[in-house]
């Protein structure tokens, strides 16, 4: 079993960054796969990033690409939010799974194990 904790959610203006965080705990191991999913109100749960433990291989849906940059330090997984817009207000998902033998974007965006609680992100326009 694994454990995500994230954390790091609040109010913003348009225009401003934020950085969520997500440790694991549990049975991590190097071929292990953290994502960010976020979910606005009245919408489906969206994929937003993820990275490889083993490659360091990063994803991004498009809404997001560069504007927002996910990075891993141990068993921590952090997502830098620049350039914050309206339509980025969701609740922000930390989700995990492992052991990732695929590769590629297909490989990551979906399919996830085990879940944070959520942390909310709100942009004020």
């Amino acid at each position: 079993q694994v454990q995500l904790v994230e954390w790091g959610g609040g109010l913003v203006k348009a225009g401003d960054s934020l950085r969520l965080s997500c440790a694991a705990s549990g049975r991590t191991d190097s071929r292990f796969a953290m994502g960010w999913f976020r979910q606005a109100p009245g919408k489906e749960r969206e994929f937003v990033s993820a990275i490889s433990w083993s490659t360091s291989d990063t994803y991004y849906a498009d809404s997001v690409k560069d504007r927002f940059t996910i990075s891993r330090d141990k068993s921590t997984v952090y997502l830098q939010m620049n350039s914050l817009k309206p339509e980025d207000t969701a609740v922000y998902y930390c989700a995990g799974k492992g052991p990732v033998y695929c590769s590629g974007y297909g490989c990551y965006d979906s399919s996830y194990d085990y879940w944070g609680q959520g942390t909310h992100v709100t942009v004020d326009s």
